[in-house]
């Protein structure tokens, strides 16, 4: 089958054309859908198969970044969330969206009434980051990094992307249960300084999944590394057959397969 997937919009996301497109290049459907249309049930979310809440900064991150959405989904979908998951569907947070899935109660774990366990706050900078960044990829069992390449380059671009536990047993639990998806590393390969990692998150976190794989949160943008061309590196190492992120996008599709 061909996936459908619902990219959502709020004021703010400015990453969401991106996203459908990389989507579209991997071979699903994909939509932009404003939340007010599914709050007002105007769309349906259980007429599709990924939920994708992409980067941007929705409602100016005035209270702190991605916390207005999340509250959202939180308290007026919530049940349609846990009956998405429930479903064996996909869900994908980048960047902002990754705030809003761990302030939402969809990171580490699907529970929308537990305390905050993990969040994302101010880098260590004290300011907004732009660069391109190396990932180690872990193994997990994340649906998205299926046969991915042991390392990846994406860029980032966030104020607070600081991965932060909210203890050690908690940092624990995600290391034991292999739900450390990616890591920030140096070019070379070894544990990153900052600019390699570009927000001080600690245990050099960059994303994480649940236990099931299904859901994944990350820093980095995939969707802006899906053509050869996007590198900044290619003129000097060649061209590739793709970019970086483009399988990403490419499992999840096969995923439905």
């Amino acid at each position: 089958m061909i996936p459908g997937v619902l990219v959502l919009r709020a004021a703010g996301s400015n990453c969401d054309d991106e996203t459908k497109f990389a989507f579209e290049q991997a071979g699903a459907r994909a939509d932009l859908v404003h939340v007010n249309r599914l709050l007002n049930g105007e769309v349906k979310l259980e007429n599709y198969q990924i939920l994708a809440i992409p980067g941007g900064f929705t409602y100016g991150d005035d209270i702190s970044a991605g916390k207005v959405l999340a509250n959202q989904l939180k308290y007026k979908l919530a049940e349609k969330l846990h009956q998405f998951y429930n479903d064996k569907k996909l869900i994908i947070g980048i960047c902002n969206g990754f705030q809003v899935l761990v302030k939402a109660g969809l990171l580490p774990v699907v529970d929308f009434t537990a305390q905050q366990t993990v969040t994302l706050t101010i880098n260590d900078s004290g300011k907004y980051e732009d660069r391109w960044v190396y990932l180690k990829v872990n193994d997990s069992p994340c649906v998205f990094t299926r046969n991915s390449k042991a390392t990846l380059h994406y860029p980032v671009a966030h104020t607070e992307g600081k991965f932060v536990p909210q203890d050690d047993q908690t940092l624990q639990y995600l290391i034991d249960n292999k739900l450390v998806v990616f890591q920030y590393i140096s070019p070379d390969g070894k544990k990153p300084a900052f600019p390699w990692n570009p927000n001080g998150s600690v245990h050099d976190i960059a994303g994480i999944c649940d236990p099931s794989g299904r859901i994944l949160g990350l820093m980095p943008h995939p969707e802006r590394n899906i053509d050869p061309t996007h590198s900044p590196f290619w003129t000097r190492n060649g061209l590739a057959a793709e970019g970086d992120g483009l399988a990403l996008f490419k499992n999840a599709v096969q995923y439905f397969k």
